[in-house]
């Protein structure tokens, strides 16, 4: 994220995994806790304030799902679960005790933040507290969908939005096209390869319509970004 370090929060008891997602989310400038008194979890949450929490099924004492009601008594926290318990079952209880999303181990990591960065964009910039992201005089207002670049303005669709978004948020990073297509899809709606390349292309289209050339690069075999 550029403009805000939020707080992401880590109850997983095997600590090798936990290190290995703190270590990459912090390149992605989170501030990353994680959890340690598996016990009293709920203090833990109370102390560190986190914007998001990762939360395994299988726990010492209580189980995530039980933690999950717990925190959903006294926070509105977004919640995603990670556990390799994948089973209908289990997905479905996470959902019903309150959870967000739910992300089967093993994961890659690149899908783990890009699911990340679209729940706390949810969760958060529509609501207010973070209004527009800001790369080199491009403005893109997180209210309309628009885009602003030397008093020239042009709208762009709900899909091309959030890649631009995505994309301005981890400037001066490569975000793969994997990460882009996971990060758009939803229930109704899955991005192929070729629909990526579709929305790409008239994203490049629109912002040139109003004097920006070359803002999003291609990086072969890598993926996308702006600098």
């Amino acid at each position: 994220m550029t403009e805000n370090k939020y707080n992401i929060m880590i109850v997983e008891d095997d600590n090798t995994i936990a290190e290995k997602i703190k270590s990459h989310l912090e390149k992605w400038a989170y501030n990353v806790y994680i959890a340690k008194d598996f016990g009293n979890v709920l203090k833990e949450v109370s102390d560190f304030q986190p914007d998001l929490i990762l939360l395994d099924i299988t726990l010492p004492y209580f189980n995530g799902f039980y933690w999950c009601g717990e925190i959903r008594k006294m926070f509105k926290i977004p919640i995603i679960f990670i556990s390799s318990a994948d089973d209908s079952m289990n997905i479905v209880m996470a959902m019903n005790m309150g959870g967000d999303d739910f992300i089967s181990k093993p994961f890659d990591l690149t899908v783990l933040t890009a699911k990340i960065s679209a729940l706390i964009r949810r969760s958060y910039s529509y609501a207010g507290q973070l209004n527009t992201i800001e790369n080199n005089g491009v403005i893109l207002n997180l209210m309309d969908g628009t885009c602003l670049y030397n008093g020239e303005k042009t709208e762009l669709s709900k899909n091309e939005f959030q890649i631009l978004a995505l994309l301005m948020e981890n400037s001066g990073s490569v975000v793969s096209r994997d990460t882009i297509m996971m990060h758009l899809w939803d229930s109704e709606n899955f991005i192929d390869d070729n629909t990526l390349t579709v929305n790409i292309n008239r994203i490049r289209k629109k912002l040139k319509d109003i004097g920006l050339d070359d803002f999003v690069k291609t990086k072969k075999g890598l993926g996308y970004m702006v600098c």
